[in-house]
C-alpha cells in the first residue's frame, strides 16, 4: 500500500524559506515520478515541481528560480525547497507520485496516481 506523508508546511512572512518533506512508503522513490501540486482556495488545483527517474526536473513557471525539488534515496523522501516566499503561494501542498518512473507532459493531476494528505503553506505579505 503506497502512502505519502508530508510535512513542513506553516506560516511565514513573503520573502522567508521553508521545506517540505514528503515520506514515502509501498513505492521507491528513486525509481517513481514524483512531484508536488497546490491549491488555493478558490482555484483550481496546479502542478508546482516533478522529479523523474533520472531526476529530470520540471518546474511551473511561478515557481522557477524561487523552488528546488529534491529526493533523498535513502531516506526514500521528496523534499520541495522553497524561497522567496510570495504571498501567492499561499495554497495547500500535496505530494504526488506516478506509477512510472517518466513523468508526463504537463500537469495534469489524474497522472498522479497517489497523493498525500497535504501540508498548508501560508505566506503573509
Amino acid at each position: 500500500q503506497v502512502q505519502l506523508s508530508e510535512s513542513g508546511g506553516g506560516s511565514v512572512q513573503a520573502g522567508g524559506s521553508l521545506r517540505l518533506s514528503c515520506a514515502a512508503s509501498g513505492l521507491s522513490a528513486s525509481s517513481t515520478c514524483m512531484g508536488w501540486f497546490r491549491q488555493a482556495p478558490g482555484k483550481e488545483r496546479e502542478g508546482v515541481a516533478r522529479i523523474n527517474f533520472g531526476d529530470l526536473t520540471i518546474y511551473a513557471d511561478p515557481v522557477k528560480g524561487r523552488f528546488t525539488i529534491s529526493r533523498d534515496n535513502a531516506k526514500n523522501t521528496l523534499y520541495l525547497q522553497m524561497n522567496g516566499l510570495k504571498p501567492e503561494d499561499t495554497a495547500m501542498y500535496y505530494c504526488v507520485a506516478g506509477r512510472s518512473p517518466f513523468c508526463s507532459v504537463g500537469w495534469r493531476a489524474g497522472d498522479y496516481n497517489y497523493w498525500g494528505q497535504g501540508t498548508q503553506v501560508t505566506v503573509s505579505s
